[in-house]
């Protein structure tokens, strides 16, 4: 017997029973940047290695370890995009939407790192994300964190993230407190752990990321940040706390909250939750002003966030009592060759009266006692039963499955405004 073929390790499968939990935040992600006014844009999910290797950066262990890379049979190097930010760049680049052209925009897609699969980080992971351009006040990056708290409250979510916010200040501010940390983080070299070494040569803002809780207490003793402003960015970021009071926008200010490539600039911000254990971060965005001149366009001020879409699904798992199904209508019975072929048709006509109508009519042989189980399995609310004998008289029963009450026999030209009396179909 041939060996069965099994779906790659951390590359998952959405089973049905799976796919409304996702279908519901994508619903609420769409009203959401539709009630702002963000417009879609869709990626390749295949780029050339070199656009993350410039925007990444060539030193970082997403370059280095995690991308899937390969060379295609013209010999160029490919890449599946490990994030959606560079590719966005890179699209609004290429079809000149930045030129004297202010942007909101919005994708959602798989992303794709070869890293150890946990909970809630996969190989194949999806995110959402959201991304403005030729904006520089503060006034957008206040818009991001106010869109993505309705989208968590949406969601159901709000009580159970937290908003961290901090500034990064300019490039110039970065490279003079890196100085200031490297110092700092020298002295303390001996509580240092392995990664944390590697990133002091390379990435020593990202030691104050670090988990590590024997090292807690000797990062939150570090110089900070977010002291070593320079005036356009302590004025920013003053300006951003001030309209976030003012929408009762609760946050707390974390110092540590940083990120590692020079591109990022100004404001950084992330919703965190303790229910997922390590992976605690559900949505994370910021200012990336350096990115599309870095990419090789003229200076551009951009903002955004992303969100992965499989821990809002396991937050959900974790805080919802009650699970997000598929929801059915009505389910068609029908017993006789006259039933079948009048009963396909009938479906067809209620459909058409009512568009939101969501009903399944039984296919394929078998008993009634075996119809009546597939659709009391099915979930549906009301069952419709079409037997030989109806069609002769016109009329067609309606079966009540989730509420004690009598079934009823209707004239089948009356059923499509009754269905919608009883389902409240408007």
């Amino acid at each position: 017997m041939a060996k069965k073929i099994q779906s790659i390790r951390g590359m998952n499968d959405l089973l049905p029973e799976q796919s409304s939990d996702w279908q519901y935040i994508e619903n609420h992600l769409r009203q959401v940047v539709a009630a702002y006014g963000y417009n879609e844009i869709r990626m390749p999910i295949v780029e050339a290695t070199e656009l993350f290797k410039r925007s990444i950066g060539e030193v970082t262990d997403i370059v280095e370890k995690e991308m899937y890379t390969f060379d295609d049979r013209n010999g160029d190097s490919l890449t599946l995009r490990p994030e959606g930010t560079a590719s966005c760049v890179r699209a609004a680049m290429q079809h000149g939407l930045l030129h004297n052209q202010t942007q909101r925009l919005w994708y959602m897609g798989p992303m794709f790192r070869h890293e150890r699969p946990q909970r809630g980080r996969y190989r194949q992971f999806h995110q959402i994300g959201v991304e403005t351009f030729g904006f520089d006040g503060p006034d957008i990056d206040a818009e991001l964190i106010f869109m993505s708290a309705r989208f968590l409250k949406r969601l159901g979510l709000s009580e159970h993230t937290t908003l961290q916010i901090n500034s990064l200040g300019s490039k110039a501010t970065r490279a003079a407190y890196r100085d200031i940390l490297v110092a700092y983080l020298n002295e303390h070299r001996e509580q240092l752990d392995e990664d944390s070494l590697r990133r002091l040569e390379s990435n020593p803002l990202r030691v104050l990321d670090s988990k590590n809780p024997q090292m807690q207490a000797m990062i939150q003793s570090a110089p900070k940040l977010v002291d070593h402003l320079d005036e356009e960015s302590r004025v920013h970021f003053e300006s951003l706390c001030a309209t976030l009071d003012s929408a009762g926008i609760q946050y707390q200010v974390n110092p540590c909250l940083v990120r590692g490539l020079d591109y990022y600039a100004k404001t950084v911000f992330e919703w965190v939750t303790d229910k997922l254990g390590a992976q605690g971060t559900v949505c994370a965005g910021g200012r990336f002003d350096g990115l599309v001149e870095q990419l090789g366009g003229k200076p551009t001020p951009a903002c955004g966030f992303a969100a992965g879409i499989e821990r809002l699904v396991e937050l959900l798992k974790e805080v919802s009592t009650e699970r997000l199904a598929h929801k059915v209508d009505v389910y068609l019975l029908m017993a006789g060759d006259k039933a079948v072929l009048a009963g396909m048709v009938l479906a067809e006509s209620l459909r058409d009266h009512s568009p939101s109508l969501r009903l399944i009519t039984h296919c394929g042989a078998g008993s009634f006692k075996a119809q009546m189980k597939r659709a009391d399995k099915s979930g549906a609310s009301i069952a419709l039963i079409l037997g030989d004998n109806e069609i002769e008289q016109g009329t067609i029963t309606l079966k009540y499955l989730r509420i004690e009450k009598e079934q009823q026999q209707v004239e089948i030209a009356a059923l499509p405004a009754l269905i919608n009396e009883v389902l409240e179909i408007k």
